[in-house]
């Protein structure tokens, strides 16, 4: 018996030594599903950009006489924003894997077409996807600063950004605007009729003029206080999973476009 070990008595019983484990979280998200989480986004991303190129080569074989230009990428968007949404309508969360590959992919496509390699019939650089990520970070940044959405939400609008940006140049920076306001749009629907059928009216109508006046303290640069003022509102915050209507408002604007607004 060495002396850093305790003594057994009739008393005094062994205690067992329990083995220090590695901490798996650090108190700021990072944990080991957070790293692995991470680690895929690179393979992601590629797997988004050759999918990118394939669905270009396939729109070019199948419809070779459209006069429509080739949208083999913003199909290849599309589906992506449409996984987003049926998760976060299951889990009420949209995963890092997905958004992030999303926004990583917008770049690597911008990076081709700045470097001018015939991958696709994108117009818009590096800059540009840039750019998109940033618009679409900003538009949606006063809602996730006041507890309205969630992070995921964000990437996924950021991931949007980035494929416009890249594929449409500084012409889609508008299309990312049009699109956001059309999410919002059926995000006030889908929340308005969530609010009829639990007719929560009074508490609702608290709630919004309390949303109303962040937004006005937000937009006056006034912010003291907002965040704790979201995070007492929680608790009964209708719980909305708005990468469902953002993802309608992105789809449905990109169909809009290439059909009635054509």
């Amino acid at each position: 018996m060495t002396l850093d070990q305790p003594i057994e008595t009739e008393n005094t019983p062994m205690t067992p030594t329990v083995p220090t484990t590695l901490v798996e979280d650090d108190g700021l998200g990072i944990d080991r599903a957070f790293i692995l989480q991470m680690a895929q986004i690179p393979f992601i991303a590629g797997i988004l950009v050759v999918l990118a190129r394939i669905s270009h080569q396939l729109w070019g074989a199948v419809l070779p006489n459209t006069t429509l230009p080739n949208l083999g990428p913003m199909v290849v968007l599309a589906l992506a924003m449409i996984l987003a949404a049926a998760i976060d309508g299951y889990a009420f969360k949209v995963p890092n894997w997905l958004t992030l590959s999303t926004v990583v992919s917008g770049w690597v496509l911008g990076i081709l077409h700045s470097m001018q390699v015939p991958f696709d019939s994108g117009e818009g650089g590096f800059s540009s996807a840039l750019m998109g990520t940033f618009i679409g970070f900003i538009l949606i940044f006063p809602a996730l600063f006041i507890g309205g959405m969630g992070q995921g939400d964000v990437k996924m609008q950021m991931g949007f950004g980035s494929w416009i940006g890249a594929f449409y140049g500084a012409a889609g920076y508008w299309y990312i605007v049009y699109a956001f306001c059309a999410g919002a749009i059926v995000g006030g629907i889908f929340g308005v009729v969530i609010i009829l059928l639990r007719r929560r009216f009074g508490q609702s109508r608290e709630m919004f003029g309390q949303i109303f006046t962040d937004l006005k303290d937000i937009s006056t640069g006034n912010v003291e206080g907002t965040q704790e003022r979201a995070h007492a509102r929680r608790p009964d915050w209708i719980r909305l999973p708005y990468g469902v209507p953002l993802c309608v408002g992105f789809v449905g604007f990109l169909i809009w476009k290439y059909t009635i607004g054509h």
